[in-house]
């Protein structure tokens, strides 16, 4: 069964093609950018709410990534496939939406 509703956690890292982009960052150091602060999490050198604070370009960083329930339909595609699809405080491999590059974790 899945669930209709989840909550999330993400970390996104904007690049000057990303769509209502802040960032003046090229999309190839984006990329390179989000790499490393997936390595980083994963082998433990920062926790995932810590990284979002300090790196994340969404808002949502200052609740270290939080972006609370959300139901199917409520974000980008790209984002929900992802999101919907890891088991719970499973963290994603980095991936592309529109925005640009993102790592999300499942908090439930």
């Amino acid at each position: 069964m899945t669930k209709d509703k989840i909550k999330a956690s993400h970390i996104l890292v904007m690049h000057n093609e990303s769509r209502d982009s802040r960032s003046n960052i090229t999309k190839e150091k984006a990329k390179k950018s989000i790499n490393q602060i997936y390595k980083n999490v994963l082998n433990g050198k920062t926790t995932f709410g810590d990284a979002a604070v300090k790196h994340s370009d969404c808002s949502s960083s200052e609740h270290g990534g939080d972006l609370g329930e959300f139901g199917r339909g409520m974000m980008v595609k790209s984002f929900e496939d992802v999101a919907f699809s890891l088991d719970i405080n499973e963290v994603s491999e980095p991936f592309e939406s529109e925005f640009g590059f993102h790592i999300v974790k499942r908090e439930e």
